[in-house]
């Protein structure tokens, strides 16, 4: 393949997976313009961004798999194709309920160009194009995280919510163009039976698990034992049991067991996990923070994210050469521990301003491991597995990062409320008061102070999240060290020969 063709590749695939990754968070911006188009419950809201987000971790198992058994080049079109056309959907839809559908079959497609983009550019580099072409793509998926916010604030300045989904038309075409003249024919690896077992068991405990999750995080009021919750991830934990006993017999599985007990997948894997449970599920809070407690309208919060996605920028593509010089594995445990210290730190700068300056300090450390770990981690994988293993390893780095996101929104709001709630009952608010907020939760009592013009009261509720944020800061901090440590065992301590 000509070396300018394998950079126009490049392009197409990273404008795929832009869109894809880009619409997990544009759509948060135009929720109350949408709710009030369609007259929709708080309930029906929250799943404009479930169903995509639960399709889009359910099936990058399985869209992988596809990827090896008919080619990742025709899988990846489709992919492109159908969140192009759904996207117009989205835009077209009648109904909030049809919207949710549409967003659904949409988190489809955005799972199929995320999922085999990684696949598709380990396929056409080599050697240290490789890692300056994944340096690029991880800089183009953490720009792509800030950016809706900042996306939507400025669409939705000048237009109606329809054209945050309309947006992706013309970059879907011309992705589509780019894809079909650049992207060469990739090799199929489809020796003896298709497991259309494990591909449903696969999109079966992911579903069910991520839907558990989802219960937990709209519902903070049910325990892990409420049938809600505990149904739907014990059906997931025993749907793996199944699936992995399924597979270890199965001559041609989904995917390869072995690839566990390969540590560099993972440590890749767990250094991925470890991008979503802190990182991207923390920027649903600090846009929180930022608009419904400081006053930053949505352009001026997408702006402050683009402080982590700059060193993406900077960084990403230069990652490669730097790991020439040091330990890949040592910079990403060197960078989750830098992350944790900027957490730990959160509550002394921050305190209780209202200005986001207090926010850059861990904004550098986040931006950091972001630029980092997401090139660093992917080249490490890839480079450790045969070819044929190339598309089951990038589905198991994706469904990390993605699991990793929902697991983080829960486990990070878990720990904001806890403290929000303990600071409540200590406030000495009338009962009647108390009740009040610790039902409407910490994202929408700012909504109800605003509207009791109380000082006293604004600014007891104010603590109150402040409290939870410094909760929330110190467990991101604890899960930050702990995955430095475990990146640095698997990534970085070498096994004595015997």
């Amino acid at each position: 393949m000509q070396s300018r063709n394998k950079w126009f590749a490049l392009v197409a695939v990273c404008l795929g997976f832009f869109m894809g990754l880009l619409d997990v968070t544009v759509v948060n911006v135009a929720l109350p313009t949408i709710q009030s188009s369609f007259n929709s419950s708080f309930s029906q809201l929250q799943w404009v961004i479930n169903a995509y987000t639960l399709m889009f971790a359910a099936v990058l198992f399985l869209i992988s798999k596809l990827g090896d058994l008919i080619g990742r080049k025709r899988i990846f079109i489709l992919s492109l194709v159908l969140f192009s056309v759904f996207s117009l959907a989205c835009s077209l839809a009648p109904s909030i309920t049809w919207l949710i559908i549409f967003r659904g079959i949409q988190g489809i497609g955005g799972a199929g160009m995320l999922s085999l983009s990684m696949s598709i550019i380990a396929d056409i580099f080599e050697g240290p194009q490789r890692g300056l072409a994944l340096g690029i793509w991880g800089s183009v998926a953490g720009l792509s995280t800030a950016l809706g916010p900042l996306f939507g604030g400025i669409l939705l300045s000048f237009f109606s919510w329809e054209s945050i989904f309309l947006m992706n038309i013309p970059i879907g075409v011309i992705a589509l163009f780019m894809s079909g003249k650049y992207i060469p024919t990739s090799k199929t690896f489809n020796s003896g039976k298709i497991d259309f077992l494990g591909m449903l068991l696969s999109f079966a405990f992911m579903f069910s698990i991520i839907l558990g999750l989802i219960q937990k995080e709209t519902h903070y009021e049910y325990s892990w034992f409420n049938y809600h919750v505990f149904a739907l991830l014990a059906i997931g934990v025993v749907l793996i049991i199944v699936f992995v006993l399924w597979e270890h017999h199965f001559s041609s599985p989904m995917l390869d067991l072995k690839l566990l007990t390969n540590r560099y997948v993972v440590g890749s894997a767990i250094s991925n996990l470890t991008l979503g449970v802190s990182i991207y599920s923390a920027f649903s809070y600090i846009i929180i923070l930022s608009q419904n407690y400081m006053g930053y309208s949505a352009l001026q919060s997408g702006a402050q994210l683009m402080l982590i996605s700059a060193f993406s920028l900077v960084i990403g593509p230069i990652s490669g050469k730097i790991a020439t010089k040091i330990n890949p594995g040592l910079i990403i445990s060197l960078v989750f521990i830098l992350s944790g210290l900027g957490m730990f730190v959160l509550p002394m700068f921050l305190g209780s301003s209202n200005h986001w300056f207090g926010l850059i300090p861990t904004f550098i450390t986040l931006g950091l491991a972001n630029a980092f770990v997401n090139p660093l981690s992917s080249n490490i994988a890839v480079s450790s597995v045969e070819p044929k293993e190339i598309g089951m390893t990038s589905g198991l780095l994706n469904v990390g990062k993605q699991f990793g996101t929902s697991l983080g929104v829960v486990v990070l709001g878990l720990a904001l409320t806890s403290s929000y709630n303990d600071h409540l009952v200590v406030s000495k608010l009338p009962d009647k008061l108390m009740h009040l907020f610790e039902n409407a939760g910490p994202f929408s009592a700012s909504d109800i102070t605003a509207k009791m013009h109380n000082d006293l009261i604004a600014s007891i509720v104010h603590s109150a999240f402040y409290s939870g944020i410094d909760r929330l800061a110190i467990a991101n901090g604890f899960i930050f060290i702990a995955a430095g440590i475990l990146c640095y065992i698997f990534l970085c301590i070498k096994k004595k020969k015997a």
